[in-house]
């Protein structure tokens, strides 16, 4: 199953093209978004230090913990045991898809506040109900599940957010969205993976045209599961290149634009 939406950027513009926009998809990491926008926009103290531990609440009751071969990221593990400014795992959940990360981030917001990120959001068919590997959840019929078109609405309402952005385009998985697009052209974006799933949304902001959405879902045998040689990945990276080289009938639907957020100085 292949989902794709691209849209302008500006708030009030509808797709230009939908290819099965509401078909639900694993989330697998683009989850990450809404814990991302949830604990920003909770008012944590973000340089708080939080101790960093493997141990979580499953929603359906006990605990689970996060397999550190399943996680594309060391770092967070070598900090076992330590504490931490909060602000650095909400940046290794989104730069390096840190699962750990992610779950402690979680911790430190609600499901509740998640689930709104994506009702203001729009989101129609998009919930992320559980933590990652809480398979306890899973087991009982509890899914992060996400639509191409929700995903956009998604990153569409990060627009008066220009700091979440800038940390999107921190993401260091450039193989799929990233990939189909010229040297040092800007996307904030967030991808997931693992074995049949392959999804990225991003916001593509070039100089010479107006910046524009791209989300793309793919369901299938050909995602391997690994985070930069997924053969999912290349299909990504073609359809982004198709889009871009089509830019131009993208954005001639929108009757304006809103600013570029700019880059993070940090």
């Amino acid at each position: 199953m292949l989902s794709v939406v691209v849209a302008p950027w500006t708030g009030d513009s509808k797709p230009v093209f939908v290819h099965n926009p509401d078909e639900l998809h694993d989330a697998a990491s683009t989850m990450k978004v809404a814990v991302l926008a949830a604990l920003c926009r909770s008012g944590v103290n973000l340089d708080a230090e939080v101790p960093v531990v493997n141990r979580f609440e499953s929603v359906v009751g006990g605990e689970f913990g996060n397999d550190p071969d399943w996680d594309s990221d060391p770092l967070p593990w070598e900090l076992l045991g330590t504490h931490v400014p909060l602000r650095l795992l909400a940046e290794r959940m989104i730069t390096h898809s840190s699962n750990l990360a992610t779950n402690l981030c979680l911790a430190r917001t609600t499901q509740q506040a998640v689930a709104d990120v994506w009702r203001r959001a729009g989101a129609t068919r998009s919930a992320t109900p559980r933590g990652i590997e809480d398979y306890a959840a899973r087991a009982r019929g509890v899914h992060n599940r996400v639509s191409a078109h929700d995903l956009v609405r998604l990153l569409r309402s990060l627009a008066g957010e220009p700091e979440l952005l800038a940390l999107l385009e921190q993401n260091d998985f450039r193989v799929d969205l990233a990939a189909g697009l010229p040297a040092n052209t800007r996307i904030a974006f967030k991808n997931g993976w693992f074995p049949g799933v392959r999804l990225s949304v991003g916001l593509v902001q070039s100089a010479d045209c107006p910046p524009y959405l791209i989300a793309v879902c793919y369901t299938g045998p050909l995602a391997d599961g690994t985070d930069r040689t997924d053969p999912a990945a290349r299909l990504l990276a073609r359809i982004s290149k198709a889009v871009w080289d089509r830019r131009d009938e993208i954005t001639a639907r929108a009757p304006s634009t809103r600013p570029v957020p700019p880059r993070s100085a940090g």
